[in-house]
């Protein structure tokens, strides 16, 4: 049999902007955008960051994965030259590797605060929970390059706040301060900017604290139902509910419960 190889192999030899950090003691990996002062992702960087939710999500170690950036700003989004650089079918994929931490079993949440435009605000919808500081503004401005957000922002953003306040962001290019996308439903919490870093390690250790199979299959249900029926939606639920019934942490569940004592889930 012939040796395999894939891309993605050498893709991740050297990270482009960002650096991995994985806490097995924690539990916990963080993917941290390094490329001061404002955090340009790259188009090679898109490709890269897709392969490592993926590499993150099939290793054991890790539970729970932090999206958050070194400085003030979490990202003023893409390199625009890279843009006019790049064949349209390589533009065309940019959506799916942006959509990485949705498509990712294990629930990721994203730290934001400063500018977090563009991709950096995409890359941060498709997380399951966006911790905002009070300095964070979110805008998707591509309307000013004569284009449109092309990797799933103006799609998700509607999804969560109705056609007239994303028409309101995406036609004007409107910035969002941080307490107004909590108000509106784009943040899970809007946080004083010093308590960013606590927040964030606090939700950690909470959602560390659920089974594994459980949030998995939250996560799964939420995101595949999102555009289906209600009457859909229910029977599904159903079916990924009467799958958890047979589970070992389910039974560890109800036992500690019922003995009242804190659970000992194992994720299976």
């Amino acid at each position: 049999m012939s040796h395999l190889s894939h891309p993605a192999h050498t893709l991740l030899e050297k990270l482009d902007g960002f650096s991995v950090i994985i806490d097995a003691d924690r539990q916990r990996a963080d993917i941290v955008l390094e490329r001061p002062p404002f955090n340009i992702i790259s188009m090679a960087q898109r490709d890269q960051l897709r392969l490592v939710f993926e590499s993150l999500d099939e290793n054991p170690a890790v539970r729970v994965i932090v999206l958050r950036a070194v400085g003030e700003h979490f990202s003023s989004g893409g390199d625009i030259r890279g843009f006019l650089d790049a064949t349209p079918e390589h533009v065309s994929k940019l959506a799916w590797n942006i959509a990485a931490p949705a498509r990712c079993s294990k629930p990721v949440i994203a730290a934001n605060r400063g500018f977090c435009f563009g991709v950096g605000f995409e890359i941060s919808l498709a997380c399951d929970f966006r911790i905002v500081s009070e300095t964070s503004q979110y805008a998707l401005p591509e309307q000013k390059l004569g284009q449109i957000p092309g990797s799933g922002g103006s799609a998700r953003l509607q999804k969560m706040v109705g056609i007239t306040r994303t028409k309101d962001v995406v036609m004007r290019s409107r910035r969002v301060p941080g307490q107004q996308a909590y108000e509106w439903g784009i943040a899970t919490m809007c946080v004083p900017d010093a308590e960013l870093e606590k927040a964030t390690d606090a939700l950690v250790e909470e959602l560390l604290a659920f089974s594994p199979i459980a949030q998995r299959t939250a996560k799964k249900l939420l995101n595949d139902t999102e555009d289906s029926t209600l009457s859909i939606a229910i029977e599904l639920e159903g079916h990924c509910y009467s799958r958890l019934r047979s589970s070992d942490d389910f039974r560890e569940g109800v036992e500690a419960f019922h003995q009242k004592r804190k659970a000992d889930f194992k994720g299976s």
